[in-house]
């Protein structure tokens, strides 16, 4: 595996913020009530990743380690910042449901650990590609689990889209059970916590077949 396949794979898989390393939780447990929900926070998380790793790694030669934490923090919060205002720009109303995350993205895990971890270390392009796939793969855990939420919580999928592609985006919503009374275990944080354990599992569950289905190579034992 090369080094950008590598990067790549841990993103989306081996080492995935949400279902490995368990970072961001907060979020990640409050706003994937629904698919829409989910799908703004991760745009906006993977935003900032990339904002943040990239300017980290043009400065990283430039801050002395003393205070690099505090100068990565201010980074993160111009690029929260930033999305923020992009958000309440284009996505006011889905800004008015979910803006407090947003606002908490600047001290969320995922992003101070991969600019403390990787973009100090590493140059632009990597730091970029980390970036982004970190942010994809987090936001494929919101997606999975904020539709596995949405369908047995309303019974529906892709609810109130319009909130992010404007009036007209209505017709994107799929009714999966007809005069389903809902359930609200699932779109309460109990509902997130047992969502996420089963997301965890299954992962483990592929990972443990995936390890068994591997050759073992064996060794010959050298002779005289």
């Amino acid at each position: 595996m090369n080094h950008y396949s590598e990067i790549i794979h841990n993103g989306l898989w081996q080492n995935n913020p949400g279902l490995v390393q368990l970072l961001g939780l907060c979020p990640l447990l409050a706003v994937t009530s629904t698919v829409v929900n989910a799908l703004g926070l991760g745009l906006a998380t993977i935003l900032v990743l990339v904002i943040s790793n990239v300017s980290v790694s043009l400065i990283r030669n430039f801050v002395r380690p003393e205070i690099r934490i505090p100068v990565f923090v201010m980074i993160i919060a111009v690029a929260v910042t930033i999305t923020q205002l992009i958000m309440q720009a284009y996505f006011y109303e889905l800004y008015l449901i979910i803006g407090l995350f947003i606002a908490l993205i600047t001290t969320n895990c995922v992003i101070i650990a991969r600019a403390e971890a990787f973009a100090s270390r590493h140059n632009v392009r990597d730091a970029f590609l980390d970036g982004l796939f970190m942010g994809l793969g987090f936001t494929a855990v919101l997606l999975v689990l904020g539709a596995m939420r949405e369908i047995i919580g309303f019974g529906t999928l892709f609810r109130q889209f319009e909130l992010m592609f404007g009036a007209g985006a209505e017709w994107v919503e799929i009714t999966v059970f007809e005069n389903y009374p809902g359930f609200l275990l699932a779109i309460l944080p109990p509902g997130a916590f047992l969502g996420l354990g089963l997301l965890i599992a299954l992962k483990n569950v592929i990972d443990q077949k995936r390890s068994a289905a591997k050759p073992v190579s064996v060794t010959q034992p050298a002779t005289t």
